[in-house]
């Protein structure tokens, strides 16, 4: 179900065998007046499973709205498996990209949110196949077998016909993640996914992403408090402040020896608070 990254691109710059999957080339977001994101670059390679940490208001959820296309940029580039998301070609340059360019290049990026977004309406396996039908023009076959077997993976293979409000929510998170991973996305993002959980539903949701994580090679850009967590699954954490990133290591380093001042504060207080 969760396809293997393929990194072979025709751009060379942006494409090709250990390039970035993701890359953000000095990308502006503002609102308003406040600039929530300054000429921001970083890049994540394929398989890795990077962390965005920091305070509230530093950007981290923007960067994940942006790679949905629910935000758009004010300056630089995004590009994801090679190609432009925020633009398009256009002769030898780049313009701001249409809806289809972008819906296109999208299909490579699932993303799981803090809310469920589940479709009330809809049992179950209905809100999983729906968009692989749809989208990927899948069987219908096809998307309820696939469809079965992550709702086995996630451990609620004995909800299939369920409707959302007859789950827990711990329940409806893990049926948004087998939702996100039916459409074989190459790059899932994870935005405070155990946030609007009570505190005994958070391992459940945390271990089926650990499964995941643990058993493919898909890339996986990460918002979260839960800080044990991104230390078990992360290649890198990133710290964020003021739209910028301050620090960027190996979890076990950033966690054990932070090299800047603010992320040592950060982490002091979040750590003191859970």
């Amino acid at each position: 179900m969760l396809a293997t990254p393929d990194t072979t691109s025709p751009e060379a710059q942006h494409g090709g065998s250990g390039s970035p999957l993701i890359t953000f080339d000095k990308v502006v977001k503002r609102f308003g007046d406040h600039v929530v994101l300054r000429d921001l670059d970083f890049n994540v390679g394929p398989g890795e499973r990077c962390t965005l940490i920091g305070p509230s208001g530093s950007g981290k959820t923007t960067i994940l709205r942006l790679l949905m296309t629910l935000e758009k940029v004010d300056g630089g580039h995004i590009w994801v498996d090679g190609e432009p998301l925020s633009h398009m070609p256009k002769g030898d340059r780049l313009i701001p990209a249409d809806e289809k360019h972008q819906r296109r290049v999208r299909t490579k990026i699932g993303m799981v949110f803090q809310q469920f977004n589940l479709f009330p309406n809809m049992t179950v396996l209905g809100n999983i196949t729906e968009a692989p039908i749809r989208v990927l023009g899948k069987s219908r076959d096809e998307a309820e077998q696939d469809a079965r077997e992550l709702l086995e993976r996630v451990g609620l293979e004995a909800k299939v016909d369920a409707h959302p409000t007859q789950l827990s929510g711990g329940q409806q998170q893990r049926v948004a993640i087998a939702r996100a991973c039916a459409m074989e996305p190459k790059v899932l993002l994870l935005d405070e996914v155990t946030s609007a959980l009570d505190p005994e539903l958070v391992a459940g949701v945390l271990n089926v992403l650990r499964e995941i994580a643990e058993t493919t090679d898909i890339t996986m850009l990460i918002v979260t408090h839960e800080m044990h967590f991104a230390r078990d699954v992360s290649h890198r954490v990133l710290m964020f402040d003021g739209g910028q990133i301050i620090e960027d290591s190996p979890p076990e380093e950033i966690f054990e020896n932070p090299a800047h001042e603010r992320t040592k504060r950060f982490l002091k207080a979040v750590l003191e608070q859970g």
